[in-house]
């Protein structure tokens, strides 16, 4: 197998997931910054959506999307489980992954390119105007505070079970505090919780 990696929370998170199962897989960087993602080979042979990362599989197949990653890796490598061991475990993680992923971290991420990376990504492809860009930023801070009321009492957000949609909140969190959207001030819940991911050895993949 080979990963194709990059800066970036997307290929954090695959590469967080993959030091929690103890996968060394090779890899090879992809310059996101000089859009090499977007150009030849890579936008048509590896990810046609020119989007990072990828993880290219032995028979030369093509897994993108870091979610699906993650799956691949918890169905080849089950210990330690991160999506779930039963139907009821895995359905949990999916459906707080995917709020996650739709309510914090697509706002987040479109709220950056809209104005802090506008210069890297506007002449990519569409993005949303400007002046949207605070009103994104809201819409994840809202939904982080919403979060933050339901962790009270919880180690993780899936009560004690440390899985697929903590990597996925800790690593655009990481990254929402390098690009000027840090951790509400009103968070009760959440600093702890980010503490305690962060001190997983995995956090630094």
């Amino acid at each position: 197998m080979k990963f194709y990696n990059s800066v970036g929370p997307n290929p954090h998170v695959v590469r967080m997931f993959m030091a929690e199962k103890g996968l060394d897989i090779p890899q090879q960087q992809v310059d996101l910054m000089k859009g090499e993602n977007r150009q030849p080979p890579y936008a048509e042979k590896v990810n046609v959506a020119g989007q990072l990362p990828a993880l290219e599989l032995d028979d030369g197949a093509v897994i993108c999307e870091i979610t699906a990653i993650c799956e691949y890796f918890d169905e080849i490598s089950p210990e330690p489980p991160l999506i779930g061991t039963t139907p009821e475990e895995r359905a949990e993680t999916r459906m707080w992954t995917r709020r996650i992923d739709l309510n914090i971290v697509e706002p987040l991420g479109s709220g950056f390119r809209a104005a802090e990376g506008r210069a890297l990504f506007e002449s990519r492809f569409r993005l949303v105007r400007p002046e949207a860009a605070e009103d994104l930023k809201a819409i994840a801070r809202d939904k982080l505070l919403w979060l933050d009321g339901l962790m009270d009492g919880h180690d993780y957000v899936c009560g004690d079970r440390f899985t697929l949609a903590d990597i996925l909140l800790f690593c655009f969190l990481a990254f929402g505090a390098q690009v000027g959207q840090p951790m509400p001030a009103e968070a009760k819940n959440l600093p702890a919780w980010f503490e305690r991911v962060k001190a997983r050895p995995s956090a630094t993949a």
